[in-house]
């Protein structure tokens, strides 16, 4: 996050050496164009002083995802989890927010997912909200650590039919031969859900990422950025501004 969306970065698309130029057409303006003619924010962003933040990062996240919740921000508890495996590849995808406590911030996957893998292998991550219609940014980073069995299986059990179905169909990420293939495998799996409401696919494992680190990034109207940083202490946090 060492820029908001709203920013460019490094050598962005205006630069054609570093990602190639899209030319116009007779069809109407290069995709480079209508891309720079989007706009960002809308005006009366939130503001975040940070004179006026409170000790730790939690009660300000609370806050924050608490206020978009309340602005009708759409799936404002959707979050891009960012893994390493062994390998050192990174990858990314979108997962929902279950809660946040003295824990950490709390998500859940199969174990045997490709998230699973990775964070086995290595448990540091990084999550990041991102709320547009409020301007604002979060990005948390820390190691993540799996939760007991009990706590897991409660997690998979306040799902709908259709999310436990999907879970216990399994086989994320492998090859799929055609779609029909996959129908016909969740049907099967939604009746035995139907069947057992209190089955329980065994690999589903809840997650709270423990933050040694959390930013958060807030646009404003006429005042540029505003870049509050959290970091872990021993048992407290500094917290500090950063450059945007």
């Amino acid at each position: 996050m060492s820029s908001g969306p709203g920013n460019d970065e490094g050598s962005g698309p205006g630069d054609a050496r570093a990602v190639g130029r899209t030319e116009d057409t007779a069809d109407g303006p290069s995709l480079r164009e209508r891309l720079r003619a989007l706009p960002t924010f809308g005006p009366g962003l939130p503001t975040l002083d940070p004179s006026e933040a409170p000790p730790e990062p939690v009660t300000l996240f609370l806050e924050w995802i608490g206020q978009a919740i309340d602005a009708g921000v759409p799936l404002p508890h959707a979050m891009t989890l960012s893994t390493g495996g062994a390998s050192g590849r990174v990858t990314a995808r979108t997962v929902i927010l279950k809660d946040v406590d003295a824990s950490g911030w709390w998500f859940a996957t199969s174990s045997s997912s490709p998230k699973g893998h990775d964070l086995a292998e290595n448990p540091n991550a990084a999550l990041t909200f991102l709320w547009p219609a409020l301007g604002r940014q979060v990005r948390i980073v820390g190691p993540t650590l799996p939760s007991d069995t009990s706590t897991s299986a409660a997690d998979f059990l306040a799902r709908s039919e259709g999310s436990r179905a999907a879970a216990l169909v399994g086989h994320q990420s492998e090859t799929l031969t055609s779609r029909q293939e996959y129908w016909d495998a969740f049907a099967v799996t939604l009746a035995s859900v139907r069947e057992n409401p209190a089955l329980v696919a065994p690999e589903w494992t809840a997650y709270a990422l423990a933050p040694t680190s959390v930013e958060f990034w807030q646009a404003s109207d006429d005042r540029g950025q505003t870049r509050l940083r959290y970091r872990a202490a021993g048992h407290h946090w500094e917290k500090g501004l950063l450059w945007p």
